[in-house]
């Protein structure tokens, strides 16, 4: 068995399309990020599996850097703390991981980056319920119709393809033009 590349490349563009057609919404987002840390704030970044893995390179594209060298910012990936996330897991079941996190270490205008290439994981959207409950801004990133969460974030930004590799392509490279709109900011 092979992989039909042009086919793949051709799918990989449909999904690149989405994120240019969200052009405003990245500048937007880098926005509301730059002003949650003006006003000695954190953002925090949540996912599972790839989304996961996302949410951990966002995260450290925060505190160290992007492309260029300026001052860390406080931003944490509720995915990397594995006694966390089993003794919450454990305790009180895995679709509270996240919201059990942000509980314990945000505040209001806090910032949510909830990754979710179905819009469906309920880890997720308990931790979107959080924010929006908490006076925490959440931005979406999703795949496909944007699921549930979609309704539940406050800003969505979806690639509507069906394909979770190319959704997440579609992620990273929005989390790159996020760290790259924030840090022109800083300029």
């Amino acid at each position: 068995m092979s992989i039909d590349v042009p086919l793949a490349i051709a799918a990989h563009r449909e999904a690149i399309d989405f994120v240019a057609g969200l052009a405003d919404e990245i500048r937007d987002v880098a926005a509301q990020i730059d002003a949650v840390f003006a006003a000695g704030g954190s953002v925090f970044v949540c996912g599972n599996g790839g989304s996961a893995a996302d949410a951990q390179h966002f995260a450290a594209e925060l505190t160290g850097r992007y492309s260029m060298d300026r001052p860390g910012y406080p931003a944490v990936a509720l995915t990397t703390d594995a006694s966390a996330l089993t003794s919450i897991g454990n305790d009180y079941g895995f679709e509270q991981v996240f919201a059990r996190q942000l509980q314990a270490l945000s505040r209001p205008g806090d910032l949510l980056i909830a990754i979710s290439t179905s819009g469906n994981s309920a880890n997720v959207l308990r931790a979107v319920d959080y924010a929006r409950n908490h006076g925490i801004h959440s931005v979406g990133l999703l795949g496909r119709d944007g699921g549930m969460l979609a309704e539940v974030v406050d800003t969505a930004l979806t690639i509507g393809v069906n394909a979770t590799a190319r959704i997440q392509e579609a992620h990273i490279l929005m989390l790159h033009l996020l760290c790259e709109a924030f840090e022109k900011r800083k300029d």
